[in-house]
């Protein structure tokens, strides 16, 4: 998304206007399986602490775009982010969160460099032809009872910039990678 924004430049001799473009990036951040599973009965399939710090450590200070239910599934606001809730309820309210009732309406109310979309399902798939860059934490395990997905990740249109990967430990049932994914510039 772009914005035109003005830049006064002056000295002694004058001052003068000139035009740029500020470039929002629109990042996905998401923990799914290893068949694209992000979620059952509206909860995370898992608890992985080491994700949960990656997605704090990652999202911290930066607007985040959820649907109202996962908004009701994390239960209370993030601090340290601007909490943007997509829904189609006209009546809806929560204390201290933007409602919007559209994922464009939510964007275009966005002027910081960077914005996430955290989820659901349904969000990620109506974000993901907008999506620049997708932040993924990917388990290595293929959990049966899922009834959410991310969209599929093509090559053709990502291309992952780099790879942390993790053996399960204590904390971590699972083996796990975080991911990066930018949108292929060669399209």
């Amino acid at each position: 998304m772009d914005f035109n924004k003005f830049l006064k430049i002056g000295s002694d001799s004058g001052w003068f206007m000139c035009n740029f473009q500020v470039i929002m990036t629109i990042a996905a951040i998401v923990v799914t399986d290893l068949n694209n599973a992000i979620g059952k009965d509206n909860q995370l399939l898992c608890h992985l602490p080491a994700d949960l710090k990656f997605f704090k450590s990652t999202t911290m200070g930066a607007p985040i775009i959820m649907g109202r239910k996962t908004y009701e599934s994390i239960g209370r606001l993030l601090p340290g982010r601007r909490n943007l809730v997509i829904t189609r309820n006209s009546d809806y309210r929560i204390e201290g969160a933007e409602i919007y009732h559209s994922l464009d309406a939510a964007i275009q109310n966005c002027t910081e460099e960077k914005i996430f979309i955290i989820g659901g399902s349904e969000l990620f798939k109506q974000s993901l032809d907008k999506t620049d860059e997708i932040y993924r934490t990917l388990i290595d395990y293929k959990f049966d009872s899922a009834d959410s997905f991310f969209p599929e990740i093509k090559n053709s249109e990502f291309e992952k910039q780099w790879e942390e990967c993790h053996h399960s430990d204590e904390k971590n049932k699972y083996d796990y990678c975080f991911q990066h994914w930018v949108r292929r510039s060669d399209l």
